[in-house]
């Protein structure tokens, strides 16, 4: 039997080795006297980044540069080492799936260890928004729709990747949970809501993990009646976040976030970036000069980022802990992804008890599995296992066919290699480049090796791009010629202008990442024999600040013959045919991405279609879902054997064949509801409304709460997962502890055949009377544990439930309303097997943590 702790741990609750950099000496104090002591020009260049992935260093006091990345699933590195690749994790709500606080203490030490092989201090993660909605774009980044759960798993992550000396930085500090506008968009949140749901899980990584470094969002809020921009908000981030939560590291902005000088220096931002430029490179030392922002507010900020630096070993005479790679990082993620899978219908088909002699692999995600989302989480991985890869591997002796069953694109697929050749007709390459200044004068020009749509490799005087050479059309038919691209463009098909732009460019082609997937201009070319279609594209060079000036023109070919009627009717025919099918669904980049919003929850394409068709003639084929967020299935309660398997990372195909062999239990429990109707949800959609406000109107009911008040019965609900054995809850106690919490322990039996793992949920009602104004969830989680059994043996959970699960936030202090309190504890919010009741007595005292009870 193994156990993880219970509820939200602290620093000593996550199983982190001991370490001498978890608590470094040195205080704020010290560092201000230090930032003091520097020239107030050197002071303010501290201040911006020197580059879009590095911060200023100073010989004079032994600074040296940090180093940041992206993450939330690996870490990207900086680009300075050419060619570099990363380990590639499943997603985070993968992560949070196994509501497993050991796993999560793993992958932060992974993370540690990437960043410290790729020269990197920070890793911008995690990410701790709550998926408010599931249409959200970057759903797949967070962690969970509850608070307690999010708090849980992203602590045991900081906890260990700060024990390793790398910083975490929160993001995206707060009500960040829409992708549509948000640069543009006001959250407007009250106040009991942001502090129970929002804010939870930063307040835990501050005050009981110590996090180093926080992101202010891109989004304005409107929180006790003082809207500003979450960079320049004082009340939240000086007021709340510093003064009373005590926050000691640094607040950085999210990338091109800030536009002001005095009002972000003032509000309690620390730190822009990307450098060089913005509105304090150029602006703030005049404002110190005049008056407008003090000498002690840019002490405090440098200290922090001195503070920092010696926290992650880059201030003399400090130096980087190492965190050396484990031989096992591999073997990790491909466990986690395979303990992620959460089973929606299981009847007996998994595990394989024998080898099938034949299995058709079927779906567009089959084909091209997606396993990261799109966006700045993205990482150049080591390598990527697809299903046919895993399946061939596992199943070596077995006839395995792939079909795609239709395609789910929405836009025209990039050209194939050797379908672009260039100017000078050679094959398998990309195109001509030719770079020229505003004079038109040619600067370079050279055959591309390759082309992935981007192109940045640009000097100065650079004005304008243009691609030269051919699509090499080789079939017969009616072939589909697209480009992909945003700003200033022309495109040329055959000598004759396709289509063209005059639409300006800035950062804000990546800030809403329409440059991520444009959608597609063209035309459509039938052939008789072979040839080559001559194309040209003329391109305005995209100055993007700190993002770097580039171009992106994607290069799209649909040959003929594609057709989703016959690619369906032959997977059905496969399917029928073999002993084993595996049909994997799912969404893709142009579907789940940072910078938009879904319209939808529905699988794209046809792929519904394909499934049910599927079902008719093969009832027992397994049915694996490749998605992030939710999305409908129709026909989940027909199938007998459905996965959820996120995106899994790089290990995707050997992860799904250790859960069709029975190497690995697919021991997931959802970390979020999953909808049969998009009517039903709760919060339908992220969009602002017409004065670009997004009204947090549910207030605290989010998520599975929402559902709870609504009573709609969902497609799956919340903490929901069937794992690959049965289990039995025997017996539970309920025990006070002197420090205002309670512990349940929780007997519960492995009556089924197999070796696995329960997460014991358990969730809290309430009849004690609220202060008016005050709302409550019909029910809401109170703690968990995961624990794991072999056949016919018992093992004993044991939730911790804080003292704050019981308390709620009124008149600017938390309070406990005593009362009757009752405990249900079970297999997910809607399948309790255990009651138990709790009278919390009258206390009129100040608790250690702030709170005051209100009699009833």
């Amino acid at each position: 039997m193994t156990q993880t702790s219970a509820t939200i741990p602290g620093p000593q609750e996550t199983g982190a080795e001991e370490s001498t950099a978890t608590t470094p000496s040195g205080s704020l104090d010290e560092f201000r006297a230090l930032a003091a002591s520097l020239p107030l020009t050197e002071r303010v260049q501290l201040l911006t980044g020197q580059t879009a992935w590095r911060l200023y260093a100073n010989e004079a006091i032994g600074l040296q540069s940090i180093a940041v990345s992206d993450g939330p699933v690996g870490v990207r590195g900086t680009g300075e080492i050419a060619g570099a690749s990363s380990a590639l994790m499943p997603s985070p709500s993968a992560l949070a799936a196994t509501w497993d606080l050991a796993a999560a203490h793993r992958a932060g030490e992974l993370f540690a260890s990437e960043a410290r092989r790729l020269g990197v201090d920070v890793v911008l993660a995690p990410q701790v928004n709550i998926q408010r909605t599931p249409v959200g774009g970057r759903h797949f980044e967070c962690y969970s729709e509850d608070p307690l759960l999010t708090s849980a798993i992203a602590g045991a992550v900081v906890a260990s990747m700060q024990a390793h000396g790398v910083a975490a930085c929160l993001k995206h500090f707060i009500a960040n949970d829409s992708e549509t506008a948000r640069t543009v968009y006001v959250s407007e949140v009250d106040e009991q809501t942001l502090r129970e749901v929002y804010l939870a899980p930063f307040e835990h990584l501050v005050k009981d993990v110590g996090v180093w470094s926080i992101m202010a969002a891109y989004n304005g809020v409107d929180a006790a009646g003082k809207a500003s921009p979450m960079t320049d908000h004082h009340h939240l981030l000086t007021e709340l976040l510093k003064d009373e939560l005590g926050f000691d590291g640094v607040v950085v902005s999210d990338w091109m976030a800030t536009r002001s000088t005095v009002a972000s220096a003032n509000g309690g931002l620390d730190l822009i970036m990307p450098g060089p430029g913005g509105p304090w490179e150029e602006r703030l030392l005049d404002a110190v000069r005049g008056g407008a922002v003090s000498e002690d507010t840019i002490n405090d900020k440098v200290a922090r980022i001195l503070l920092l630096a010696h926290r992650v070993g880059r201030l003399a005479p400090a130096a980087p802990i190492p965190a050396e790679p484990r031989e096992d990082d591999e073997r990790f993620i491909r466990t986690l992804a395979a303990q992620s899978m959460v089973v929606l219908r299981g009847e007996g088909t998994l595990p394989l008890v024998s080898t099938p002699q034949s299995i058709a692999l079927i779906g567009p995600n089959a084909v091209s599995a997606y396993v990261l989302g799109g966006g700045s989480s993205t990482v150049n991985p080591h390598h990527i296992v697809d299903p046919l890869e895993g399946l061939r591997t596992a199943y070596p002796n077995s006839d395995i066919t792939l079909l795609r069953g239709g395609s789910a694109r929405v836009h025209t697929p990039p050209a194939a290699p050797g379908v672009l050749v260039s100017a000078t007709g050679a094959a398998s390459v990309g195109p001509t480049v030719t770079i020229k200044a505003a004079d038109g004068n040619v600067l370079s020009e050279h055959v591309a090796s390759s082309w992935n749509g981007w192109f940045n490799e640009l000097p100065d005087a650079a004005a304008s791009v243009t691609l030269s050479g051919a699509f090499r059309l080789t079939q017969a038919g009616t072939h589909r010629l697209d480009l992909g691209s945003v700003g200033t463009y022309r495109f040329s098909l055959d000598g004759e202008t396709i289509a063209s732009s005059d639409e300006f460019a800035d950062e804000n082609v990546i800030l809403n990442s329409s440059a991520n997937s444009p959608a597609g201009v063209g035309a459509t070319i039938t052939i008789q024999e072979p040839r080559d279609v001559p194309f040209s594209v003329e391109l305005t060079v995209i100055d993007a600040g700190g993002y770097g000036r580039f171009v992106r023109a994607d290069l799209r070919h649909l040959p003929p013959g594609e057709d989703t009627d016959a690619e369906i009717a032959a997977a059905v025919a496969a399917a029928a045919s073999a002993d084993l099918a595996v049909v994997i669904v799912g969404t893709n980049a142009e579907v789940e991405s940072e910078g938009w919003d879904r319209r939808s929850l529905a699988l794209p394409g046809r792929q519904d279609e394909l499934v049910e068709r599927v079902l008719d003639v093969a009832p027992h084929a397994v049915i694996v879902i490749n998605a992030g967020a939710p999305v409908l299935l129709p026909w989940l309660n027909r199938a007998k054997t459905v996965l959820w398997a996120w995106f899994p990372g790089q290990e995707c195909g050997h992860s799904l064949a250790d859960v069709l062999r029975g190497v690995t239990e697919p021991a997931g429990r959802l970390p979020w509801t999953l909808p049969a109707r998009e009517d039903d949800v709760p919060v339908p959609h992220a969009l602002p409304d017409d004065a670009m406000r997004v009204i947090y109107s549910e207030g605290v009911h989010v998520g599975y709460r929402g559902w709870e008040r609504s009573g709609a019965t969902p497609a799956a609900p919340f903490g929901f997962g069937l794992g690959w054995t049965t289990w039995r809850y025997d017996e539970a106690v309920l025990t006070a502890l002197p420090d205002g919490a309670l512990e349940i322990a929780v007997t519960v039996t492995n009556v089924g055949e197999m070796p696995g793992s329960e997460v014991v949920q358990a969730y809290v009602t309430s009849t004690a009377q609220l202060p008016e104004g005050v709302d409550r969830p019909v029910r809401w989680l109170a703690g968990f544990d995961r624990v794991t059994a072999a056949p016919g043996r018992s093992t004993t959970a044991t939730i911790r439930v804080p003292s704050r699960a019981l308390e709620v936030w009124h008149k600017a202090n938390w309070h406990r309303p005593s009362g009757l309190y009752e405990f249900e504890v079970g297999r997910s919010i809607r399948d309790p097997r255990i009651t138990l009741t709790y009278e919390l007595p009258e206390r009129e005292e100040t608790g250690s943590a702030g709170e005051v009870s209100i009699p009833s």
